[in-house]
């Protein structure tokens, strides 16, 4: 197993609503100072495991193909959603 790379106490974050299976979804993200994704806030579990996961060295990426998608490749999942629209933005 990796060590946890630990987050201030106080950090910046950012705020974003999106779209999910017709339902609307507000998310939470903070990054690293080299601008990883280090954590992100939704849909309560999952976004818990997610930033666990982030936070012990688990690429993004490896997060993001993991997730249920549907026959068009589509995420199925809130999480699945908001770590996509990340990915685009990001590019």
């Amino acid at each position: 197993m990796t060590a946890r790379h630990c987050l201030p106490n106080r950090r910046a974050s950012e705020t974003f609503t999106f779209e999910c299976n017709g339902l609307t979804y507000i998310a939470t993200v903070s990054r690293y100072p080299n601008g990883d994704l280090a954590e992100i806030f939704l849909a309560k579990d999952s976004a818990v495991v997610c930033s666990l996961a982030l936070q012990h060295g688990v690429p993004v990426e490896t997060i993001r193909h993991a997730l249920l998608r549907d026959a068009r490749g589509n995420p199925s999942s809130p999480l699945g959603c908001g770590l996509d629209l990340l990915e685009v933005r990001r590019e």
